[in-house]
């Protein structure tokens, strides 16, 4: 699903990640770190995708924010088993959201708003 942000200025937080082959709970740590996280002051929004390369993204009102959100205990453990078991290898970039625009297709519109 997109995530439906505001209206820009606002940051995205994009983590690209190659896994191991070790699966040990990886799922249920995803899920759960992305349920924390929309619970935290400041946070917008999330788009996830997961195949050989692994894209996380996250919407922010403001750098404060996301600096509390990494040193937020159970994302600091998640971070923790992270580097030791799930990943080869990954990179987090933060930048600035400054402009955003969208497009849906019309009958897309029809079938949502007939809901």
């Amino acid at each position: 699903m997109i995530a439906q942000t505001p209206t820009p200025p606002y940051y995205a937080v994009i983590f690209t990640s190659l896994r191991t082959e070790v699966d040990d709970g990886y799922e249920e740590m995803a899920e759960k770190m992305i349920a924390l996280a929309a619970k935290q002051e400041g946070f917008l929004g999330v788009e996830s995708a997961r195949n050989d390369l692994g894209i996380t993204v996250s919407y922010w009102k403001d750098l404060q924010s996301i600096k509390n959100w990494k040193e937020h205990y159970e994302h600091t453990l998640a971070r923790e088993k992270g580097r030791k078991e799930w990943y080869k290898s990954f990179k987090t970039r933060i930048a600035l959201v400054e402009r955003d625009y969208e497009y849906e297709k019309p009958e897309t519109l029809k079938k949502i708003n007939h809901l």
